[in-house]
């Protein structure tokens, strides 16, 4: 079947779809956070994605939707466990010990492994000045965030464990821009894209459970003492980060550029760093709002050309009509 590349959409629902993953996914690193008081990392991905999973699968089955497609399954069970399983789920251990703030900001980076990893496009992205020099300033917009919080860490007690969390965030946004690009490259006209992020949270929350077990979780966890707080936070991760905004965002690498898509990775630590200052002691510094802006700088540099390169064909086709 041929891939959804770039498919004819709303413009509508595409300012609504971008605007559900912008703004859901920037609050979903708070809410994390919060329900991580009550469960284990773990436990709450395993439960998470698979909550979320089966309530998505369970609705296109009543819509009388095919979800049985041995080839779409196994393309969305990589990219599900490359995208939710290694990036979401590193996200969410690294919480455990990293301000949900700061996390959101060095996770940034994603947009910039969309441009190195996205193959196919490497022609026309790595030929652009402007694309090559949205790479540069963003990796200098990364060193700025991640040296600050590595030279604070170093002189903290808790330096080696906040040390293997930065690792780790390093090759989070690594794992979520190689499962996207698999996703949308992988893409078929066989199943629905609901269906598709059904059977990609599905894997991600059974990828999870061995880690429940070699990190002891199944024997301290008590699902009693699990705070309304915390119940209400993995409630809103999996309607809204997980059903609502990650099919969202799996439909929109169906129907835009991928480096397009990824710009979403550059909004959402704005949202959590809001949320943050607004809602909890954690506090951002001076060197690390300019990391961002700088990052910020990036995204629009990485997308000049794609911009300028629509435009042009949008020309050239009006004109040869």
């Amino acid at each position: 079947m041929p891939s959804q590349l770039n498919k004819k959409a709303s413009p509508l629902m595409v300012i609504i779809a971008f605007a559900v993953v912008y703004i859901v996914w920037g609050s979903t690193y708070f809410f994390i956070q919060k329900a991580l008081a009550g469960f284990p990392p773990f436990i709450l991905g395993a439960f998470r994605f698979l909550a979320a999973g089966i309530l998505l699968l369970g609705w296109c089955t009543l819509k009388g939707e095919k979800i049985i497609d041995k080839k779409s399954i196994k393309h969305a069970v990589i990219a599900g466990i490359l995208m939710l399983g290694v990036g979401n789920g590193l996200v969410i251990w690294v919480e455990q010990s990293i301000p949900s703030g700061l996390v959101a900001i060095l996770v940034s980076s994603a947009a910039m492994w969309f441009v190195v990893l996205d193959k196919p496009k490497w022609g026309e992205n790595l030929r652009s000045k402007s694309t090559i020099m949205g790479l540069i300033v963003g990796f200098i917009g990364v060193i700025l965030l991640f040296a600050e919080q590595l030279s604070h860490t170093l002189s903290s007690n808790q330096g080696s464990t906040q040390i293997i969390g930065i690792v780790l965030l390093l090759l989070a946004p690594i794992g979520w821009a190689a499962g996207s690009l698999y996703s949308k490259y992988n893409s078929t006209d066989t199943v629905s894209v609901s269906v598709t992020t059904s059977w990609q949270m599905l894997a991600a929350g059974l990828a999870f459970i061995p880690g429940i077990f070699l990190n002891s979780e199944a024997e301290t966890f008590n699902w009693q003492n699990v705070s309304a707080d915390a119940w209400l936070s993995v409630g809103y991760l999996v309607i809204f980060g997980s059903i609502a905004a990650f099919s969202a965002y799996v439909w929109l690498l169906s129907v835009r550029p991928a480096t397009q898509v990824s710009t979403y990775a550059y909004v959402n630590p704005v949202v959590a760093v809001l949320l943050s200052v607004l809602f909890t002691s954690e506090r951002v510094t001076f060197i690390q709002i300019i990391g961002l802006v700088v990052i910020l700088a990036s995204v629009l540099l990485i997308n000049l050309a794609k911009y300028r390169k629509e435009k042009k064909d949008k020309e050239v086709a009006a004109y040869s009509k």
